[in-house]
């Protein structure tokens, strides 16, 4: 490795956290905003902004989602069911983006939402600078140790399936995972693959049924055990990883009938275990499950 490569590996560790910060745009929001977040934020050495305090030259819609994709995290406050701060949320979590929710009231987090993590500060500003404070600092560590993991996953052309039977329907989600080291010569050795997804689903790999146990990482069910593709990486690795992952997503009740669609929204976790460290890779995922007509 040359030295500038070196010196751009670790500039990427090293660099400060940006946190974008998306809201209404309410004086009422003011306090929230600048003594509840922004110094929050400041404290813990990481930049939290707001695109109204931001120069830019392209339209306000474009500025936002260019600094969603440019965020380290992002931090949203959900009060009052502003529809452009859910849609922007929604945005955020389908670029796969840490997102820290808050909001004055735990009836404004949608049910689809609620096991991500919030906070619900009601009316005390301490209350959300402790509860914040808390949760950057968490975010930080694992923004900051991801950074320092050697071997980058990314997941790649999700697929699903629904078959319905006269009384369920059940989904079938296809995952492809990459594996890819880019940075640092120095070998790392892939000791095991885990998977963290929420209660009821079946894993598969190779046709075989994967080994699960309870979950060690809040707001999870279930840990997966995967088999790693290769098990020595070395600079410029390219591997992958395939799996099934299936669930019964309705049952025939009195009254109801079985549709033809089903929506799969939630989080999903890839630990890697290496020579260097124990890596947890959080993924958003919104997956229509559908029969796919033959």
């Amino acid at each position: 490795m040359s030295d500038e490569e070196k010196k751009s590996d670790t500039s990427q560790e090293n660099r400060d956290l940006f946190a974008f910060v998306l809201m209404p745009f309410d004086k009422e929001f003011d306090d929230v905003y600048k003594v509840g977040i922004k110094e929050t934020a400041a404290e813990l050495g990481i930049l939290a902004e707001r695109v109204d305090e931001q120069l830019f030259r392209e339209g306000i819609l474009e500025r936002i989602y260019r600094q969603i994709e440019a965020a380290d995290l992002i931090v949203a406050d959900m009060s009052g069911q502003n529809p452009n701060v859910f849609y922007e949320v929604g945005y955020a979590h389908a670029k796969g983006k840490l997102c820290v929710l808050m909001t004055k009231d735990a009836s404004d987090i949608p049910f689809d939402l609620k096991h991500h993590r919030h906070i619900v500060y009601g009316s005390s500003i301490a209350g959300l600078k402790d509860r914040l404070r808390e949760e950057l600092d968490w975010a930080r560590s694992e923004i900051v140790k991801l950074r320092s993991c050697a071997i980058e996953v990314a997941l790649k052309d999700i697929a699903s399936n629904l078959e319905q039977s006269k009384y369920m329907a059940t989904g079938t989600i296809d995952f492809k995972v990459d594996l890819v080291k880019k940075r640092n010569d120095t070998p790392t050795e892939l000791h095991a693959i885990y998977f963290y997804a929420g209660k009821g689903w079946t894993l598969h790999q190779d046709g075989k049924k994967c080994g699960v146990t309870g979950s060690d990482i809040r707001d999870f069910d279930s840990k997966y055990m995967l088999t790693p593709p290769v098990t020595h990486f070395v600079r410029d690795t390219w591997a992958q990883i395939t799996f099934t992952a299936s669930k019964v997503l309705a049952y025939v009740t009195k009254g109801q009938e079985l549709k033809d669609a089903y929506r799969c929204q939630g989080r999903v976790v890839v630990r890697l275990v290496t020579s260097e460290g124990v890596f947890d890779h959080p993924f958003a995922l919104d997956i229509e499950v559908a029969s796919v007509p033959f």
